[in-house]
This record gives structure tokens, C-alpha cells and sequence, in this order.
């Protein structure tokens, strides 16, 4: 992998206290970048002064990758517009700028009942919230950011997504769908930001990842957090300019490849078909992967 250099780029990753948000906000402190936000709320199960004890665990960690300011934690929570508005206000004012947007919050299937049950006996309460969270959250981070990305002709919004073929498996629970609703989501804004230098694209690991997300515990049978780390960091950077409304697999990066290799190749086939009604300006978006011509598109 060559060198990809964020430096001066601003950063919000939202969902970022552990997990994957975490290992994406230390690489980009890495790569330079001159702030990183990380927001994190707590769900039901869980107490704010844990949050709490997580973002600042994980601002050290950025400061120690970024340098001693780098880092900063805010408890917000991302289907509120008020916390929405708060975070990108308090990145501008500690920072100056909002380049990259990040949406990593989410919620799994187990808020609304045991895993493998059918739907009708989920709790109706959780399968909202679990909508809510996943598919109202990313608008209303991207909705506050956005405008300032295009104030300044250039920015990246990146939301974790799913394997296409288990969003809408069985018992996937409002999980699987609240995804193919985000996958909707990045094409149209992908539509709407075509040439004004903003780009918004998802991103996923490729399968389940040792964190504690989906079970609320970790049971290291999965891939590791930082799988998505270096397809982040170039869909991050001014490397990504020509990507807009396109789906990326971040387990099938290649170290040996030149990154736009390695990137292309992490990038998945279309989830929807070519548009017929009007026609689209997103260049990369509807071309199949070499992995789907190949028949080796994600699994799991």
C-alpha cells in the first residue's frame, strides 16, 4: 500500500467510541489528518458513563496517533437534529472545517428481540428503532455536514453498509433491510452531489466482525476491526475523487496492489439496476466488479 495522506482534512466519524469507528478514527489520525470527531451515544442496554469512558479512551488514542488535539469526543446521538447540528457546530468551531463524514452509528437486530426469530414476534418498538437509527441517522449526519462540504467544493461521506446478499435473508430482522434503505440513500445523494467535488459512497467489512455490535458481545469468530481501516482511508482522501455512489468490501484490499487497484477491487457490483427514468451521472456506480464478473462477488 502506498502512503495516503489525509493531512489537514477534518474528520467525523459517527458511531466511533469502539469497533470499527474506532481503528477508522486512529488511521486517519495517523494519515495526518488535522482533527477527528467521534460521536457515540448509548443505546438502552447500555450507561453513558460507559460511552463516556469509551470516546475518551479513544480520543487518547487518536491524540497519540495525531498528536496531543487531534481527538475529539462527543456524545450525540444521530437520529436527534439538534446533536446532529451540535457536532458539525463544534467541529468547525474546533477545527475550522468538515471534510469527511464518516457514518459508522448503527444498531443490530438484538434491540428488538431474540436473534432467529421470525417478525412477527419481534418487538415493534426495537424494529423502529433499529429503522430509525440505521436509516434516519445517516440523513441527518449527511444532511447537517453536507452543506458545509459543498461551502467548500470538496468533501467524502462514507456509510457502513452490508453484504448485499444478507440484507435480505431470513430473519435478518430490520437490520438487513434498514441497509438496502442506506444503499437507496448514498445512490440518490450520489446523484445530487455529482460534480460539485462532495462524493458519497458505503463501505463494508464483508462479514461479521469481532466487535461487540451484533451481540452486544465480542466472540472472536469474525474479522478483525481494523478491516475496513485502509479502503476508509482512501475513500477519504483526494485519491477517491473519480468514486461516487459506489459499494466497497474492505477485507479484499491488497497491500501489493497500487491503491487504485487495490481499492477497485474491493469495490462491489451495483446493488440496484441502472436507472431507466432519467439518466445518471455517476460514472463508476452501475459498472460489475472484476470480483462479480469473476463470480467471486462477497459473501456472508
Amino acid at each position: 500500500m502506498d502512503p495516503i495522506s489525509l493531512d489537514g482534512k477534518v474528520a467525523i466519524i459517527a458511531g466511533a467510541s469502539r469497533g470499527m469507528g474506532r481503528e477508522i478514527a486512529v488511521t486517519y489520525a495517523a494519515a495526518g489528518a488535522k482533527g477527528v470527531v467521534v460521536t457515540a451515544a448509548p443505546a438502552r442496554d447500555e450507561s453513558r458513563d460507559a460511552i463516556d469512558a469509551e470516546l475518551a479512551d479513544t480520543v487518547a488514542a487518536i491524540d497519540q496517533a495525531g498528536g496531543e488535539g487531534t481527538g475529539l469526543g462527543l456524545i450525540a446521538d444521530v437520529t436527534d437534529w439538534d446533536d446532529c447540528q451540535m457536532v458539525v457546530a463544534r467541529t468547525l468551531e474546533a477545527f475550522g472545517a468538515v471534510h469527511v463524514l464518516f457514518h459508522n452509528a448503527g444498531k443490530s437486530q438484538r434491540y428488538h428481540g431474540a436473534r432467529d426469530i421470525p417478525f412477527w414476534q419481534t418487538e415493534p418498538d426495537g424494529w423502529r428503532d433499529v429503522i430509525t437509527t440505521n436509516v434516519v441517522g445517516p440523513y441527518m449526519m449527511a444532511k447537517a455536514a453536507i452543506p458545509k462540504m459543498l461551502e467548500q467544493g470538496w468533501g467524502r461521506v462514507i456509510v457502513t453498509n452490508k453484504n448485499a446478499d444478507s440484507q435480505h435473508e431470513a430473519f435478518a430482522g430490520a437490520y438487513g433491510p434498514s441497509k438496502s434503505a442506506v444503499e437507496a440513500q448514498v445512490l440518490s445523494w450520489a446523484e445530487e452531489t455529482a460534480g460539485t467535488g462532495v462524493n458519497v459512497n458505503c463501505l463494508g467489512p464483508g462479514g461479521a466482525v469481532n466487535t461487540r455490535f451484533g451481540r452486544g458481545d465480542i466472540r472472536d469468530r469474525g474479522l478483525d476491526p481494523d478491516v475496513m481501516n485502509k479502503m476508509a482511508l482512501w475513500l477519504a482522501s483526494d485519491e477517491s475523487a473519480d468514486y461516487n455512489g459506489c459499494r466497497f468490501t474492505g477485507k479484499y484490499w491488497d497491500d501489493s496492489l497500487p491503491n487504485a487497484e487495490a481499492a477497485e477491487r474491493c469495490r462491489d457490483a451495483p446493488l440496484f439496476p441502472v436507472p431507466v427514468s432519467k439518466p445518471t451521472k455517476l460514472k463508476h456506480a452501475w459498472r460489475d466488479s472484476e470480483r462479480a464478473k469473476a463470480g467471486t462477488q462477497t459473501e456472508g
